[in-house]
């Protein structure tokens, strides 16, 4: 699980190397992110994922909730349903990013904080769970497949936008 995350993030590592700044910045619509903020984005529902990893990993609260039935046919087939699906109305706020240069670091202090989180895993007999906003009840080696499964699943959401920039020789 680990370093299949990890080797998610390296290709939205590779991938950001080719967008200018201004490139980041440019929404297909008014009402659509641009790459920037689907960045941005991965990285802060990322971070609240893996709060919810280390939670679990402190306690065995919850350890006989499950997690809901869409949540566990997710999980058994390591993707989301092929669709756009809605995120919170907090969505609607997400920042663009401050610089290139910040998403870097960030995505690769996230791949350290991971590999480190996957250490602790490999040790924990901890059982505990939190809970999902909509998906029930998750374990930590649940939380950070769902976070993977979260940043590839924006990869079709980033060629649309990449076919967008194509289009307008924006890219």
């Amino acid at each position: 699980m680990v370093a299949d995350f990890t080797f998610t993030i390296d290709i939205w590592l590779a991938e950001l190397e080719q967008y200018t700044l201004d490139q980041l910045l440019i929404k297909p619509s008014p009402e659509n992110w641009s790459m920037g903020q689907v960045y941005v984005h991965l990285l802060d529902a990322t971070a609240f994922f893996m709060e919810q990893v280390k939670a679990c990993l402190i306690t065995n609260s919850h350890a006989a909730e499950e997690a809901a039935p869409v949540a566990k046919l997710m999980f058994q087939n390591n993707s989301f349903p092929d669709a756009v699906l809605e995120g919170p109305s907090s969505n609607a706020h997400t920042p663009q990013p401050a610089s290139k240069e910040q998403l870097t670091r960030d995505l690769i202090a996230l791949k350290s904080e991971i590999t480190q989180l996957g250490i602790l895993l490999q040790s924990s007999e901890i059982t505990g769970k939190t809970k999902h906003p909509g998906l029930k009840y998750f374990n930590a080696q649940e939380w950070l497949q769902f976070a993977e499964i979260h940043f590839r699943h924006h990869l079709r959401q980033k060629q649309r936008i990449d076919d967008f920039l194509n289009r307008t020789a924006a890219f």
